[in-house]
């Protein structure tokens, strides 16, 4: 196993500057190796995201020639990898507070031999934001630069962040996959529409309930209740209006996949929606377990350096505190989603066909033909 791990070159691996400079630092040992720990699960979290976007494309073994769908059996595979994704960076996340046993005074004495080094520098993690599908102009500008300024001496580097961009990310695959989820068809189910439907009944139900409260404070809350109410909505019915919020970078998802995403969540019971909708929730673990990282970096920079510039130029925990925000949240749609859900028993039924349709997978959509088209073409 040594030999088959390559450990003699992992663990001569560790060059401390202070004892190459004479003045050895007992804490730097721990810097680098913790570093060196993130560097190695993060190529590990690319190489899961990697196979789950090939699974998305239909690329490798036993894809089918053409197809432009994913293969629902496929479903469970691309599961356990997100899930094997979130238990590392829950690991990551934690480990953050091995570094915190190491004190801002134990830093200093050999935090002078890092720059113009800077943790902005982890190639790694800015492919994986890319993999993920954070677009460029989401970003908080790093010293006022484009964020791959920092890797301009290694050409190679910067091809590849090109490269990550140009692909279809992680995001982009499932979007489009959302787009095509059975039931949205205008001239089938028709989702969109029974569910706007029943939200304006919803509405109409609420105001009348606003202008017959005598109570004139209770009348008027109730009224500035309903308004909101119906903005709200009508940011997601109105597709310029959604589209606006996609432009200012509120919203993530094309209208389309919106609209997948939201049957998805209300029809979750049925039993062909049960893995697409944790699929759903492990993307949006992903996005919640790398803020709660990106909070525990800034907290700890925070403690070891004060507001002190950073090691790479940078301004250090101001510039890292700004990275802890929506904007950085990939799948931000999949959060907000509650904000539209609606009670139970406001949720249009299923046809009978449409329940036949949810009551199983279907691997046939691959080809375009669903389990009921095959059905009446049997008939």
């Amino acid at each position: 196993m040594h030999h088959y791990a390559c450990l003699d070159q992992v663990l001569t691996a560790q060059c401390l500057q202070s004892e190459v400079h004479g003045d050895p630092a007992h804490d730097e040992h721990l810097f680098i190796v913790t570093h060196q720990a993130y560097e190695l699960w993060f190529k590990q979290i690319l190489w899961e995201i990697d196979s789950i976007r090939n699974i998305f494309n239909n690329v490798g073994k036993g894809a089918t020639l053409g197809a432009t769908t994913l293969d629902e059996g496929k479903t469970l595979l691309i599961l356990s990898r997100l899930n094997r994704v979130n238990q590392i960076l829950k690991l990551l996340v934690d480990q953050v507070m091995i570094l915190e046993t190491m004190t801002p005074l134990d830093f200093a004495d050999f935090r002078g031999y890092l720059a113009p080094a800077s943790g902005f520098q982890s190639l790694q993690f800015r492919l994986l934001e890319n993999k993920l599908g954070l677009k460029q102009e989401h970003r908080v500008r790093y010293n006022q630069k484009h964020y791959a300024e920092v890797f301009k001496t290694h050409p190679h580097y910067v091809q590849m962040l090109e490269d990550s961009e140009n692909e279809d990310s992680l995001m982009s695959l499932v979007e489009r996959w959302l787009e095509r989820t059975p039931g949205l068809e205008e001239d089938g189910f028709n989702f969109w529409g029974k569910f706007k439907a029943s939200v304006m009944d919803m509405l109409a139900d609420e105001l009348q309930e606003a202008d017959s409260e005598e109570d004139p404070i209770f009348k008027e809350d109730k009224m500035t209740q309903y308004k909101k109410q119906k903005d709200a909505f009508e940011s997601i019915f109105d597709e310029d209006k959604h589209n606006i919020l996609v432009a200012r970078g509120d919203r993530k998802f094309t209208h389309k996949a919106l609209q997948g995403a939201m049957m998805i969540s209300l029809y979750r019971d049925e039993p062909r929606f049960h893995q697409p909708f944790q699929l759903l929730t492990q993307l949006m673990d992903i996005d919640s377990l790398l803020t709660k990282w990106r909070y525990n970096h800034v907290t700890m920079v925070q403690r070891m350096l004060g507001s002190k510039v950073g090691t790479g130029g940078s301004s250090g925990y101001h510039y890292l505190r700004s990275t802890v925000s929506d904007r950085y949240k990939v799948f931000l749609d999949l959060f907000n989603l509650s904000t539209f859900l609606i009670p139970r028993d406001r949720i249009p039924p299923l046809t009978q066909s449409m329940h036949r349709k949810l009551s199983v997978f279907d691997r046939s959509t691959d080809s375009g033909i669903s389990m009921d088209d095959l059905r009446d073409l049997s008939n």
